[in-house]
């Protein structure tokens, strides 16, 4: 057939879409392009969608000739092991299954991606050519991998991006659009790119430059200060998170008159999280003049007044004065103060109790649920781990709410302020007297792998869920958790689990063999798990 020829009966060059449409609707409504109508519609649609079908497959429309790209830069990491390359195809050509919960024992390749590259980046490890294609679309279709991905595929990744469209957040990703960050001492390139580059790179270039050099990243931060869109004024500030220190106050003491109220908000959360700012000092005199003790009864409590109005000075400091629908004002400026001032304030100011003293203490007038919370927001953003344990409680208090945690995320928040062995312990001994039903977004800030106490813990209580008969959908979150973060050496205690349980009379249909299904692959994923470190360290 003649390249340049339409046949007589098929749709002209470009006429898939037409095609498309007509089969969607149906020839009774549509008759396709180029073809009969009536009983003979639909032939002449499979008809005509065959010869577009081949046309589209050879058809090349000539182009101008384009000269060749420059090679890629070279990567001077050493390659992966022969056995590492070879699961990194494994788990690349892995994809998600459609529909429902999961069933069956394969592990989730796709799930333990994330863990390898962290690995193998740790390790220093050059990703093989061939991978780098597959490696790229798995981060387009995931944000969560792309840090460690980028990180993993190297200079080469950019390239491959800068010839494929699909690929493009490789570029946005790296500032210069694969350019490496300018040397701190490069002051030209720096000035350079924070002057012409896109809001994306410069953004990078901030944060890179501030988790290096915090005092030059704000410096470079004021030169354009004033000339920057609001918008863009506060993701700048925000990346003053990193290394916030006190040389930080007269800059962010000057971004609390900004014409933008995000901005002035963010201002004053940075500046609250500095405790001996000056801002910080204002708000505790005002949350002090709100809370005192009161001792004229036989046990003393704590007394609140809360503030009766918002004044422009607290406006200023970032006290938000329209309360949220439902809300009260009193209420919602007084847990803004509270939040706000340094915890250390509360010992001089409440008859020098300590913190779990505090808590403690019982507060009048039905204001503890309001000044606990503004607490706990104070702990985290102060990430004072004394008043995050006295907020906490036991884990085995009554829904281990703890005096001041009135929810499980205010909980993880708290628990993220401790230490990762401590923070362990204490979802170990939450899950030990409560179970797992409230325990996912708590076991969501534990570090990886588990410790041993935490790991027997979530064991232990998925084998006593087993037994019980409970319904097995409700641990899958859980059990796929513990595929990821449980360590391998515990692999060899749970062959006991991988039986079908006798189910009792009250258990749910087929939940033994669920049950025996996801021991079987968490003790296959665990194990999967430490042959790839095997294969890293080789």
């Amino acid at each position: 057939m003649n390249s340049t020829s339409t046949p007589v009966g098929s749709p002209a060059p470009g006429a898939w879409e037409e095609l498309v449409t007509a089969a969607l609707l149906g020839t009774e409504r549509r008759t396709p392009p180029g073809g009969a109508s009536g009983r003979e519609a639909p032939v002449a649609l499979l008809d005509a969608a065959a010869v577009e079908t081949v046309r589209r497959r050879a058809g090349l429309r000539p182009a101008r000739a384009a000269g060749r790209p420059e090679p890629a830069a070279g990567d001077p990491r050493p390659a992966l092991p022969a056995a590492a390359a070879h699961r990194l195809a494994l788990l690349l050509a892995d994809r998600p299954g459609a529909g429902g919960g999961r069933r069956g024992t394969a592990p989730d390749l796709m799930e333990l991606l994330p863990q390898w590259l962290a690995a193998a980046n740790a390790r220093g490890f050059a990703p093989p050519p061939q991978a780098l294609p597959a490696l790229l679309d798995a981060a387009r279709g995931r944000t969560d991998l792309r840090p460690a991905a980028l990180a993993f595929a190297g200079p080469r990744a950019v390239w491959l991006a800068r010839l494929n469209p699909d690929w493009k957040f490789a570029l946005r990703a790296t500032p210069g659009g694969g350019a490496a960050l300018p040397h701190p001492e490069d002051t030209e390139q720096i000035w350079r790119l924070w002057e012409e580059g896109l809001f994306a790179e410069r953004v990078a270039l901030l944060s890179a430059l501030r988790s290096r050099e915090p005092a030059a990243a704000r410096e470079l931060l004021t030169t354009t200060w004033p000339t920057e869109r609001a918008e863009d004024r506060l993701m700048f500030l925000d990346s003053l998170r990193t290394g916030l220190g006190p040389r930080d106050e007269p800059f962010l003491e000057q971004a609390l008159s900004d014409r933008s109220r995000n901005v002035r908000a963010t201002a004053a959360e940075l500046l609250s999280a500095l405790p001996g700012s000056a801002l910080a000092g204002r708000m505790a005199v005002r949350a002090a003049a709100c809370v005192a003790v009161d001792d004229a009864r036989d046990a003393p409590r704590i007394a609140v007044r809360a503030p009766r109005e918002c004044d422009a000075s607290m406006e200023r400091d970032g006290v938000v004065s329209k309360a949220p629908t439902g809300r009260g004002e009193r209420s919602w400026w007084f847990g803004q103060l509270v939040e706000a001032t340094p915890l250390g304030t509360w010992s001089g100011r409440l008859g020098g109790r300590t913190p779990r003293e505090i808590v403690a203490l019982p507060v009048a007038d039905d204001w503890q649920g309001e000044l606990h919370a503004a607490w706990c927001r104070a702990a985290v953003r102060q990430r004072d781990a004394e008043w995050a344990r006295a907020l906490l409680g036991a884990p085995s208090s009554p829904e281990a709410g703890g005096p001041g945690a009135v929810s499980l995320a205010e909980r993880a928040k708290l628990l993220a302020t401790l230490g990762a062995a401590e923070r362990a312990d204490w979802v170990a001994g939450f899950i030990a007297a409560h179970g797992l039903s409230e325990a996912f977004q708590l076991l969501g800030v534990c570090a990886v792998p588990w410790t041993a106490p935490l790991g027997r813990a979530v064991v232990d209580a998925l084998n006593i869920a087993r037994d019980a008969g409970s319904y097995p959908w409700s641990f899958s979150g859980v059990m796929g958790l513990a595929e990821r973060c449980l360590d391998p050496s515990e692999a060899g205690r749970l062959d006991g689990l991988l039986a079908i349980p006798d189910e009792s009379e009250d258990a749910s249909p087929g939940a033994g063999g669920y049950w025996a299904e996801a021991f079987q692959r968490l003790v296959t994923t665990l194990r999967l798990r430490a042959a790839m470190a095997q294969e890293l360290e080789a």
